[in-house]
């Protein structure tokens, strides 16, 4: 029996051309007409010529929404021509319980919003990858990745971040994680057994390795503009960690001079800098920041991922060393895992060169960006004592707290309320102001809005 056809009427749909692409609106239109269950299951929706000419728009945006919306599981391709409706509606939320989950809301960093992974483009290189490959592709790696990918890598990042790469001198890993555990194992073989990081500075890789691995871990003080040169200049290390284009957490942007000396640290003391560009793609009111690398790449190790932009789960890294690093390195990544998977590789290589990657974050720039001006407005709004920082760019920024309250008694009364935020002291390694981190790549508008007026509610039990 054929499907009941919903005509364009019934799909509700009104699409402003100055409101973004066009077929974005269509996409979440029809997303929001399954998800409340108006469009029902098994139904077909109007043919892509005929919707086309009903909404006055090109054939390509429609058939662009349904493509998405099919990769998304929401719709599927019957035989003559339909496109029906997959799935029901999505059941109504209902509070979980507090034992269960008692963060209804979380500010937690480090989420980015995975359901926009762009999975109709993904899997076009999929297919093009499975179709042309040559065959030795699907044998054992050198470790050292594929020579597309890494061809395209060192093509990419020279024109995005003013890197200084050849294929050669990349290395595919699987995220940052991966990449710190090669160079700090390379570099205690080496001999190294010191390892300089930013104080604040994240705590869950690299501190840990260094210490597994008996070296000792120094924090160099971070100022509002990054790293402080001056401290750094009196500090004995071999390595420093370094995030010079944002940060992490408080969001600082390293200058030029600071930037140059570093660089003349690194070579008076005969280090190397880890140079941890996390998420350098994310820019909103300033201009681009190059990478560090590109000033000195016989002293920066450049390591980036696909985990802010793409997603996490995908496990995709790169490193881009000092010629006399890729040997050992590779060599460790041999021993780790044998080489990243290949046909993921390939399928990257092809989204790069095809210019899908910049037409994804040309997508998310301005979500993100938007997420962000409502996280301030409602701040300014409800907490105006709060002191917002680092927000030009990222999907994270930092507010101070008034001198006068705790990291812990605020954690606390905004957990009792529902709402998961988090103090900067835990990535300290030496004291200092008390502040809070903001993820928001991950949060709706009205999550966010939902999320700060139950901390100023939280706040204002608090004495």
């Amino acid at each position: 029996m054929a499907a009941e056809e919903t005509n364009s009427a019934e799909l509700l749909v009104d699409l402003d051309r100055a409101a973004g692409p066009l077929h974005r609106q269509l996409e979440a239109a029809i997303r929001t007409g399954i998800r409340t269950g108006r469009l029902a299951v098994g139904s077909a929706l109007p043919p892509s010529r005929a919707l086309a000419a009903s909404l006055g728009v090109s054939r390509g945006v429609v058939v662009t929404a349904y493509e998405q919306l099919t990769a998304e599981g929401y719709l599927t391709s019957r035989s003559g021509g339909y496109t029906t409706i997959a799935t029901g509606p999505v059941a109504r939320w209902e509070p979980p319980s507090p034992v269960a989950e008692p963060a209804r809301i979380s500010f937690g960093y480090g989420r980015t919003d995975v359901s926009q992974f762009p999975r109709a483009a993904w899997l076009r290189s999929v297919r093009k990858v499975l179709t042309t490959a040559p065959t030795d592709r699907f044998g054992y790696t050198s470790g050292q990745g594929t020579p597309e990918l890494r061809a395209a890598l060192a093509e990419y990042l020279n024109r995005v971040r003013g890197t200084d790469a050849r294929p050669d001198t990349v290395v595919i890993c699987a995220g940052y994680a991966q990449a710190a555990n090669l160079l700090i194992q390379v570099l205690r073989a080496a001999g190294a057994t010191r390892l300089a990081v930013e104080d604040p500075s994240s705590e869950d890789d690299a501190r840990a390795l260094a210490l597994a691995r008996d070296m000792t871990v120094t924090g160099v003080p971070v100022g509002p503009d990054g790293v402080d040169v001056a401290a750094l200049a009196g500090v004995h290390a071999d390595a420093l960690i370094l995030t010079p284009s944002h940060q992490w957490p408080t969001g600082g942007v390293l200058p030029a001079a600071a930037r140059t000396a570093v660089v003349r640290w690194a070579s008076s003391r005969d280090a190397l800098v880890i140079e941890d560009d996390y998420d350098a793609e994310y820019r909103y009111d300033r201009a681009a920041v190059g990478a560090l690398q590109g000033l000195a790449p016989d002293r920066v190790a450049y390591v980036g991922s696909a985990s802010k932009t793409l997603a996490p789960g995908l496990r995709l890294g790169w490193m881009i060393l000092p010629q006399r690093l890729v040997g050992p390195v590779v060599e460790a990544k041999i021993l780790a895992d044998r080489g990243s998977p290949t046909i993921d590789q390939l399928t990257f290589a092809d989204f790069l060169t095809c210019g899908e990657f910049d037409r994804h974050l040309g997508r998310m720039r301005p979500l993100y960006r938007r997420r962000r001006d409502t996280l301030l407005a409602a701040l300014a709004r409800h907490l105006p004592q709060l002191r917002p920082v680092g927000v030009a760019a990222g999907q994270h920024l930092l507010a101070w707290l008034p001198p006068h309250l705790s990291e812990p008694a605020v954690e606390a009364a905004a957990r009792a309320r529902g709402l998961a935020v988090f103090g900067v002291g835990r990535y300290r390694l030496t004291p200092g102001p008390p502040g809070l981190l903001f993820g928001y790549a991950h949060l709706t508008d009205r999550a966010i809005e939902e999320g700060i007026t139950l901390l100023a509610a939280a706040l204002s039990d608090l004495p």
